[in-house]
């Protein structure tokens, strides 16, 4: 069995911080197994609350590993918690800006390093009233099929039960569960050294994005909505 992946002074601090706000819930691990415990993975998640990140990471370092977040650039500037994220990894993202390409190959250099990165393709929890995933940005799907990498799906669901973002309503009681499921590597071969064309972006994101769909479908016991809602741009 592989030892658990070092992760330093700030992994432990964000463990300090996350663990205890998970207890909050009864947790349920599907798949797990899927991770893999030594070299590099990119792990494509939903977003449905301002929660996802802590359990998230708790989930991954539960199975050995320390996980690098991509995430929004005011993420980094947060009191505390910024200084918590970068030091232990984390990945700001400038949307807009012309420091847009060096976030994505600092994601790039995690993977060639043998990191597992993690990603929410949507860019935001998403606005769809029923919590299914939106249409998603792009850059997730660019950096599945310009590394060599396990691209692994994963659906998560309870969190917004706790945290609603958009009603600002915290209800930890009574205690909820929140389900994580661990998919199958998606299998890119297809599309690993074509050109990364716009239209090849965008079939990749809507591919990882459906396993991640058909995963939360199942942990909710509900069928998915044929079209996804929003849609922000490329």
């Amino acid at each position: 069995m592989a030892d658990r992946e070092k992760g330093g002074f700030w992994v432990g601090a964000a463990a300090a911080l996350f663990y205890p706000l998970t207890w909050m819930a009864r947790r349920v691990y599907r798949g797990a197994e899927r991770i893999p415990r030594q070299g590099p993975a990119l792990l494509v998640l939903n977003h449905v609350s301002h929660l996802d990140p802590a359990v998230d990471a708790v989930f991954v370092h539960r199975q050995k590993r320390v996980p690098r977040f991509l995430a929004k650039d005011s993420v980094a500037k947060a009191p505390i918690f910024g200084r918590i994220f970068l030091g232990s990894g984390g990945i700001p993202v400038y949307r807009g800006s012309a420091t847009a390409g060096d976030s994505l190959r600092a994601a790039h250099q995690a993977l060639r390093e043998g990191k597992v990165v993690v990603i929410y393709p949507e860019g935001t929890i998403t606005k769809d009233p029923d919590g299914w995933p939106k249409r998603s940005f792009t850059g997730a799907a660019r950096l599945a099929i310009e590394n060599d990498v396990p691209v692994i799906p994963i659906a998560r669901w309870g969190t917004q039960d706790i945290f609603n973002g958009y009603t600002k309503k915290f209800r930890p009681f009574p205690r909820k569960t929140v389900t994580h499921s661990v998919g199958e590597p998606i299998d890119l071969g297809a599309y690993r050294g074509r050109q990364a064309s716009s239209a090849t972006l965008r079939e990749v994101t809507e591919l990882m994005m459906d396993r991640v769909t058909d995963l939360l479908a199942d942990v909710r016991g509900e069928q998915a909505p044929a079209k996804k809602p929003e849609q922000p741009g490329d």
